[in-house]
């Protein structure tokens, strides 16, 4: 059974800024409807003419809910900019003006039925405004409708009127009014599509760090073997015309290839080994740096000098993990990493808040091969939720035990030690080839 919100929390940060921008422009509907369609109805208009106006300030705010929401739809590309219903607010706003301002002046004596009517008649003109600022990008064009709202006040109103003060009174607020409100328009859509492109240029930078890793793995293989194998194929060229020509010294050519060809094997595990290690100081940096780019509040405490590279590497993998599982799972707002040693275990503790249950409980993958790696240096790995929406991992690895069925210096995942001296390339093959 899912928890009340969790349709919340399941958004992306950029989704939650896109539903409070919409919701904040339905809200001004709500506003718009509340501050002068009810007090409206609450007046006796006591005229033919008078009964229309409540149902008209309705289809008013409705228009204006649905073209903020279309407009918003638009400028994040994913309807046709919304003409038709800006139009159509247009008109609706211009006729709520004539028929409020005309009821304010002729249809009734009553001084409440006046101020609603009034009300009306600026209220509207500053939210159609507003509102069909959302449907424009240029700013000369967004000046250009308040003006013109603003101007039409103004022509609404002093004809009927007849009083020139009132008149530019009621064209100043409009103007002042509705520029507020196209300015907040302009502000929210320019906040909202940041807010997107930040999150996009987030995820770039992730896709171009992994380029980045594999481009360098890739120039490692290819330092490794490129002459190693252009080598081998030289002594191969080699036996092969020896051995045509029936010289005994094709064998020890081959000879030469078969050790070329079991270093380079030895070399690539070299390689292997080294982009699979993780370097816990390395990973504790780059976790912080991470987190704190994706606006999460990062604590690292404790330090890794002394500490066996083997544990390291260990340890690296779950802070690597963690971070990962920080980043996509849950709105985390505070993350703290804590080392420490205690009685002969090094213990790292990751810690998040914003943390949401998923059904499954199996822990995913991702904590299955933590633990597989942290059994092969004796190390133990719990994960669980310590409170509400807060999850925590800790990890355990013996200071300077060594694990089941594994040597010391031997790095996770494979075999040989961490430093072990790179053998030589060939060179002696090299040099008899040419000479």
């Amino acid at each position: 059974m899912r928890r009340p919100g969790g349709w919340w929390r399941r958004k992306s940060t950029p989704a939650k800024v896109e539903t409070y921008t919409r919701w904040s422009f339905h809200f001004f509907a709500l506003a718009e409807l509340t501050g002068v369609g009810l007090p409206l109805t609450g007046a006796a208009l006591g005229t033919g003419a008078g009964l229309w106006l409540p149902p008209m300030v309705l289809v008013h705010c409705a228009l204006c809910a649905v073209t903020a929401s279309r407009a918003l739809d638009w400028t994040r590309g994913r309807r046709p900019q919304p003409v038709r219903l800006m139009w159509a607010l247009a008109v609706a706003t211009a006729a709520v003006a004539v028929l409020a301002i005309w009821i304010a002046e002729h249809g009734s004596d009553r001084e409440d039925v006046d101020s609603a009517a009034g009300a009306v008649f600026g209220i509207a003109l500053i939210f159609g405004a507003g509102i069909t600022a959302l449907g424009i990008r240029e700013r000369r064009r967004v000046f250009a409708v308040v003006n013109g709202f603003a101007a039409g006040a103004g022509a609404v109103a002093f004809p009927i009127t007849g009083d020139g003060f009132a008149t530019l009174v009621a064209m100043a607020a409009v103007l002042i009014g509705g520029s507020l409100l196209a300015f907040t328009s302009v502000f929210s859509v320019w906040l909202l599509n940041a807010v997107y492109e930040l999150d996009e240029a987030r995820e770039t930078r992730a896709r171009l760090a992994v380029a980045e890793e594999r481009l360098r793995f890739g120039r490692d293989l290819h330092d490794v073997m490129g002459r190693n194998l252009a080598v081998i194929a030289l002594k191969s060229e080699l036996a092969v015309q020896l051995a045509r020509r029936g010289r005994p010294e094709a064998v020890e050519q081959m000879i030469e290839v078969q050790r070329l060809a079991q270093e380079s094997q030895r070399e690539v595990g070299d390689v292997v080994r080294g982009y699979r290690e993780a370097d816990l100081g390395v990973e504790l940096a780059g976790a912080q740096g991470v987190l704190t780019a994706a606006g999460i509040a990062c604590e690292v405490r404790g330090e890794t000098d002394g500490l066996p590279s083997e544990v390291q590497s260990a340890l690296g993998w779950v802070v690597r993990e963690a971070t990962t599982n920080v980043l996509r799972h849950g709105d985390a707002g505070r993350c703290s990493v804590g080392l420490r040693v205690t009685e002969g275990r090094v213990v790292l503790t990751v810690e998040n808040d914003g943390a949401v249950a998923e059904g499954g409980g199996g822990g995913g993958s991702g904590l299955a091969g933590l633990r597989e790696r942290l059994r092969q240096v004796d190390g133990t790995l719990r994960a669980g939720f310590a409170g509400a929406g807060v999850f925590r991992v800790v990890a355990e690895v013996p200071l300077g035990g060594e694990g089941p069925g594994s040597e010391a210096g031997v790095p996770l995942g494979g075999t040989g030690t961490v430093n072990a001296e790179v053998p030589s390339k060939g060179t002696s093959a090299v040099s008899e080839v040419t000479s």
